[in-house]
């Protein structure tokens, strides 16, 4: 899946972005960013070859609704859209793009929202918060057998393998010294 790509880059800022553009990598998540900026920043990527997922919830001056979710399908067309929102995963499904359910796994009561909360959305991937419980991992991708995405908490060299090994598809995040290190698929 992503031809094998391990990390995908969390950007948070423009310094984030002129390094993954940069990068090898074709996938990466949008976090922090402005509507303003959304169509210059899929523009730029998408000659450069990248393919970006936009976390919705973050985007600063649009609300994260159905509404929100058809203007990013139509005007921006990023390779997929993050939200904990229901709504905008269902839509953004029947748009055609990736639709990524990010899960905040709290307690149990949030671990049994979520089961709920998948089966409604039917989502194409899982992103995990945090990403460095390895048996969540693995029961979540057990439980649903959607592709889980391990994101949030992760710091080490040794928290990517562990959330890899636990089932992972692959590991989000915005440490920039992880996306230099490589990562097989074991």
């Amino acid at each position: 899946m992503f031809h094998g790509q391990k990390i995908i880059p969390a950007i948070r800022d423009m310094k984030h972005l002129e390094k993954f553009v940069r990068s090898d990598y074709e996938y990466g998540v949008i976090l922090e960013s402005h509507v303003a900026q959304l169509n210059a920043i899929v523009k730029m990527t998408k000659q450069e070859g990248k393919k970006l997922f936009l976390h919705v919830d973050l985007v600063n001056g649009l609300k994260n609704d159905e509404f929100a979710t058809e203007f990013l399908c139509q005007e921006i067309k990023p390779a997929g859209l993050i939200s904990t929102r229901a709504n905008v995963i269902s839509k953004a499904k029947k748009r055609g793009i990736y639709a990524i359910q990010r899960l905040f796994l709290l307690d149990s009561g949030s671990l049994k929202k979520s089961y709920s909360i998948i089966e409604k959305t039917n989502p194409d991937f899982i992103e995990v918060l945090p990403g460095v419980v390895p048996n969540l991992i693995t029961e979540i991708h057990n439980k649903t057998g959607v592709p889980i995405f391990a994101g949030g908490m992760i710091r080490t060299h040794e928290d990517v393998e562990q959330a890899i090994k636990a089932g992972a598809s692959a590991v989000t995040t915005s440490n920039k010294l992880l996306w230099d290190l490589e990562y097989t698929e074991n």
